[in-house]
């Protein structure tokens, strides 16, 4: 009990408290969009998703008495939704038709390979230098190993899942460069919710209108919709903004490789998804190529991107907002 109140009164205790939720939250995300493609095609457990979401942060976010930004600030939050959300998680959905939901949240640990890729493009980024690409190479080689090991999953479908996955984490870090550089005044709130209605509103009548699968009505799969927009989009984004308000940025993008294990375990448990020595190998050669990028953006603090380096993480689901912003 002493031990208990003691840790109530540190005064870290909710932004690690909401740490927490990130992990547990986000990490489940991957399992409940298998289980509501059950019952939804990917473009309604995209378009339901994100209109319910979007709806409820924006209301909160008025209810709170903040400003909707308009002109330029409003174009450049929709943009990079549809960039981070309807690319980014639009694909993560597709993807997990053709992989298993833990393989699919282990692939995506390779954002920050495509944050160091996409910033070096641009004018005044941070050029690609050899521990980089030696952090790249061994999480390929970490990739490699999930193509050794592919019990339960065709060839053809990793492949297929596999590129579709680069292109989920090519939009989203494309939209969190672009709105880093392009910087506005809404709070996050805000921005996160403008970011989550634009995706769900244009993915809405593209939903209702090319030809689907029949919908299979499950109330698993109604829950797992459900499940989404209130603890993976407005509880799970909430407590984000909150932890990485109040926390060190190395400790906030914990949760990283913390999601990874979640979803490879409840994909196991509830799916029995493949999970075995070659795996769990594969997860710590990925791990070592993703620490080495981080690692080596963390010595370059003086370069235009490296606080966003630094920031890189594995969910395309995540708005880019202001709150990211040093």
């Amino acid at each position: 009990m002493m031990l208990r109140c003691a840790l109530r009164r540190h005064p870290l205790f909710l932004p690690y408290l909401a740490l927490a939720a990130v992990c547990l939250f986000w990490g489940t995300t991957y399992l409940a969009i298998r289980m509501s493609l059950e019952t939804f095609p990917p473009l309604a457990v995209v378009a339901v998703r994100y209109t319910l979401a979007g709806v409820a942060m924006l209301g909160i976010a008025r209810v709170r008495g903040m400003e909707v930004p308009r002109g330029a600030d409003l174009v450049v939050a929709c943009t990079t939704g549809l960039l981070t959300l309807g690319i980014g998680n639009g694909a993560l959905v597709y993807a997990e038709l053709l992989v298993p939901s833990g393989m699919a949240s282990l692939i995506l640990t390779f954002t920050p390979f495509w944050m160091v890729a996409i910033e070096a493009l641009f004018p005044g980024g941070e050029r690609l230098h050899g521990p980089a690409l030696g952090g790249m190479v061994i999480g390929l080689a970490g990739a490699g190993l999930l193509f050794v090991s592919r019990e339960g999953v065709s060839g053809s479908d990793l492949l297929s899942g596999f590129l579709l996955l680069q292109f989920c984490m090519s939009g989203w870090a494309l939209g969190s460069i672009l709105q880093r550089r392009r910087p506005g005044i809404a709070h996050p709130a805000i921005a996160g919710g403008i970011q989550m209605l634009a995706t769900g509103l244009a993915a809405a009548p593209f939903a209702l209108l090319l030809p689907h699968p029949a919908y299979h009505w499950s109330t698993r799969g109604v829950c797992a919709v459900f499940y989404l927009v209130v603890f993976g989009s407005v509880v799970g984004y909430s407590a984000y903004v909150y932890a990485l308000d109040r926390l060190p940025v190395a400790i906030a993008s914990l949760y990283t490789y913390v999601n990874v294990v979640v979803a490879m375990a409840l994909g196991w448990l509830v799916y029995r998804e493949p999970f075995g020595a070659r795996e769990a190998l594969a997860m710590l050669v990925i791990f070592a190529g993703v620490w080495v990028v981080k690692h080596y953006s963390a010595q370059k603090r003086t370069a235009p991107g490296a606080e966003l380096l630094a920031r890189a993480s594995t969910a395309p689901f995540r708005p880019a907002t202001g709150r990211e912003r040093s």
